[in-house]
């Protein structure tokens, strides 16, 4: 672990990992068992840190540079990661997790890649005023929805609910059955306004990504539908092979942009 008085040693006090041991690009699941599903899509990787609930892996898919790591339950431990991440030279956060529909036309296995996200969660309010949106980079929303459809697999665009609680904060009975106040109505009230998802992540993540000026997004793979009630842990990998195959998008998108001599990738360099 690092020594939080030296100024020299760039190993991360949380993550435990420094700038030799990640790729620019990260993607963020919350479970550290996922490193090894989401992994086996790459050439190759290697465990590069593993402290608290942060694990990293480094490797490569299909010759880009990529890397994961790990963030725990919920804001407060994603955004540790992102400024560690952050202070050692990664530029581009991609979420990676499981998720909860509530529109009824998406079907467990669907995939939901995230354009902009509900500040329902408390971390991204330490950082900024509650009418800052949380917004998914343009690139990155562009890279995921490319990788969903080479592969193909069903998606779906939108807005997501990040929530603090999983049960209160997201309309679950908790313990002997309470219930929280407005609990019945907020599903409902989502679904009216055409939000797509809830998870716990997205929007803190994406939120400091754009206070500091990187490239954040989300995808995530349907478990259950809180209108159908359906429910299974089905397609799990499918939000991992997207992200990592969105990481090889961007890193051509990026290399275009540097050859086209533009600030970055736009739709119109793909029809020179």
């Amino acid at each position: 672990m690092m020594d939080a008085e030296d100024p020299n040693d760039d190993v991360q006090y949380h993550i435990g990992v420094g700038s030799d041991d990640v790729a620019n690009a990260v993607l963020l699941p919350g479970d550290p068992d996922r490193l090894e599903k989401i992994t086996k899509f790459w050439d190759d990787s290697e465990i590069r840190g593993a402290h608290r609930e942060y694990r990293t892996a480094t490797g490569t898919y299909d010759g880009a540079p990529i890397s994961v790591t790990s963030t725990g339950i919920g804001g407060p431990s994603a955004a540790i990661a992102v400024e560690e991440l952050a202070r050692i030279g990664v530029d581009t956060f991609i979420r990676v997790g499981s998720c909860g529909a509530i529109q009824p036309e998406m079907d467990v296995g669907d995939l939901v890649i995230t354009t902009g996200g509900v500040r329902q969660e408390g971390t991204s309010k330490e950082y900024v005023r509650e009418d800052y949106p949380a917004v998914a980079n343009q690139q990155v929303v562009m890279a995921l929805i490319a990788a969903a459809e080479r592969l193909g697999y069903d998606y779906h665009t939108g807005i997501t609910m990040s929530a603090d609680s999983f049960y209160a904060g997201q309309g679950r009975p908790g313990f002997e059955g309470f219930e929280a106040r407005g609990a019945e109505e907020m599903i409902q009230e989502l679904k009216d306004a055409n939000v797509k998802n809830i998870e716990m992540e997205a929007a803190a993540i994406m939120t400091i990504a754009n206070i500091y000026g990187l490239r954040s997004g989300a995808v995530c793979t349907v478990y259950a539908n809180r209108t159908t009630g359906e429910f299974r842990t089905e397609g799990e990998g499918r939000a991992a092979e997207t992200a990592s195959l969105a990481v090889k998008l961007l890193a051509k998108m990026d290399e275009a942009a540097n050859e086209a001599g533009a600030a970055q990738w736009h739709p119109g360099l793909a029809l020179d």
